[in-house]
């Protein structure tokens, strides 16, 4: 008789944040913890999720929307105009000027897109959403560039695109302004959001079951210094040794061909 199983895939998604704190201080030989413990857990794993943001790209957490393209518009995503060509997303709702939900103006992204960390791509795309659509790549250029760009008010098909990363705020310019041509089409975003915060303990964590066992023995790790300190550095060998193969597994694998350049002179 076969041996029966659960059939779900659903692990990572049932953890919550008190069972992934559980776990943790069981690594460190620490059971019943009390309030204090458990509050102080949750922080840490907030600030965890916070220090994954150095440790590069995280795959789950790209996306992507469409922009509408208005004539010389100056009219933000997410925001009241703030320059020419300048495309704001804000960390939280919360942080839009005034409070609450934007108004919505007629350049608006596809939805209402909060936490982005940074842009990684930005194409200019033609007959959207239709057999003929066409996507032009934006090159990204330092703010140097920029700067030095004599008429930032000039009209034309987008064609480079720069961000400034604030603490409340992520903002994309575009240059030039899309003229009369370019109106009615998109700008297609590509970006980074952060890993969302901890919140409630009955919640799950935004993290793919890749990054589970990582992620609880960073935890452990970080609680190590406050309550097992003769045990850190074991927690933070298993912690890089862990992460460093979710790390590596994350992302999609593409092949990569290198082919050696020869020169051959007086041939």
């Amino acid at each position: 008789m076969a041996n029966t199983t659960s059939s779900s895939y659903s692990f990572d998604q049932d953890f919550s944040i008190d069972e992934i704190i559980s776990d943790a201080y069981e690594r460190l030989g620490l059971v019943g913890t009390a309030g204090h413990q458990i509050k102080t857990a949750r922080r840490s794993l907030n600030i965890l999720f916070q220090e994954w943001g150095n440790r590069g790209i995280h795959f789950w957490e790209v996306g992507n929307t469409n922009i509408n393209l208005v004539a010389g518009s100056t009219t933000n995503v997410d925001a009241t105009a703030e320059g020419s060509g300048t495309y704001t997303f804000y960390r939280n709702s919360t942080d839009v000027p005034g409070g609450g939900e934007p108004p919505q103006a007629t350049t608006v992204p596809t939805t209402n897109v909060y936490g982005i960390s940074d842009i990684l791509n930005v194409s200019y795309r033609q007959n959207y959403n239709t057999t003929n659509q066409s996507d032009i790549g934006l090159t990204k250029v330092a703010r140097d560039s920029y700067a030095a760009t004599a008429n930032k008010a000039s009209n034309g098909t987008p064609s480079q695109f720069w961000v400034q990363r604030f603490i409340d705020k992520v903002t994309l310019t575009i240059y030039p302004l899309p003229n009369s041509t370019a109106a009615d089409n998109f700008l297609s975003v590509y970006y980074v959001r952060r890993i969302q915060d901890v919140g409630a303990y009955t919640n799950a964590s935004d993290t793919p079951f890749r990054f589970v066992p990582c992620m609880v023995s960073g935890l452990s790790y970080y609680l190590s210094m406050k309550f097992a300190p003769q045990r850190t550095q074991e927690m933070k060998l298993l912690y890089e040794d862990e992460l460093a193969r979710a790390l590596s597994e994350d992302g999609s694998a593409a092949s990569t061909f290198i082919t050696p350049k020869t020169y051959y002179p007086n041939i």
